[in-house]
């Protein structure tokens, strides 16, 4: 058996090992990100404690590491807190760098985070059809589409899935961000997130590379609040030089994984 704690954060779902005996293999991830055969989650992460910080080793629910979720760090932050092993403030070592988070409440956790870098204008062609946007990196990459009509009808799962591959990006490939400035505090976003591969409700560092973007081109200033698919709303604000995002991050579930968790039934014939 293994302990787990299924955490949330604004729509993005995670299985979180506390302080494990070994890593999860691969092969333990993709089985319990299964949806409907197994718990189903977005991605898993390993939480440790550390003298002055806790270590987070995520994984997309491709069973392969990532270097930043920020959904996720919020979740591991407040998973911390929910553990005792840190007091409404806490230091959150990632793959890509230190993360410092405060709890709000048992719902809501603040990240303060590095500005993101320019994003690179960049149009890229898909059946035809040149889509003009931009690249950027926040941990991961990412690809970042505005778009003009209501983000009802936008072609995520279509188009998100073109430019997620597309050779532009190279072997990586990109997260990529459908996103409106209804006014200069809004914004609205869905993503279609590599090692998912697929749409989620919440994507932090596709907000925190949307926003940028909106900045970059005078049309949201901060602090700036987001709408996501899942549902709810999260805001950027700024402090100094650094960037704040806040928003939902609940433990809701713990229990133990059985074997019955790593199922992995094969393709139906017709796939």
């Amino acid at each position: 058996m293994t302990e787990f704690y299924k955490v949330s954060g604004s729509g993005n779902d995670f299985v979180a090992l506390a302080e494990p005996a070994e890593a999860p293999s691969p092969e333990m991830i993709r089985a319990w990100c299964r949806r409907g055969v197994s718990l189903g989650a977005d991605g898993v992460f390993v939480l440790r404690r550390g003298r002055e910080a806790v270590g987070m080793d995520y994984y997309n629910a491709d069973g392969y590491p990532a270097e930043l979720c920020l959904n996720g760090t919020r979740c591991a932050a407040q998973l911390a807190f929910h553990l005792g092993w840190a007091n409404g403030v806490v230091t959150v070592r990632t793959a890509s760098g230190a993360v410092g988070a405060r709890r709000l409440d048992a719902a809501r956790v603040t990240l303060e985070l590095l500005a993101p870098e320019t994003p690179e204008e960049l149009a890229v062609e898909v059946d035809g059809i040149h889509h003009a946007g931009y690249r950027l990196r926040v941990g991961v990459p990412h690809f970042v589409l505005p778009w003009r009509e209501s983000l009802e009808r936008a072609p995520v799962a279509g188009l998100g899935r073109s430019l997620r591959y597309h050779p532009a990006f190279g072997e990586a490939g990109a997260n990529v961000n459908f996103v409106r400035y209804p006014g200069r505090d809004r914004m609205e976003i869905r993503t279609y997130e590599r090692g998912v591969e697929a749409e989620t409700l919440s994507c932090g560092s596709g907000i925190l590379a949307s926003v940028r973007v909106g900045v970059h081109l005078g049309r949201i200033e901060l602090p700036v609040r987001v709408s996501v698919q899942g549902g709810f709303e999260l805001e950027v604000g700024e402090s100094g030089s650094s960037w704040l995002l806040t928003g939902d991050a609940r433990v809701v579930a713990r229990g133990d994984l059985l074997e019955g968790a790593e199922a992995a039934p094969p393709a139906p014939p017709w796939s």
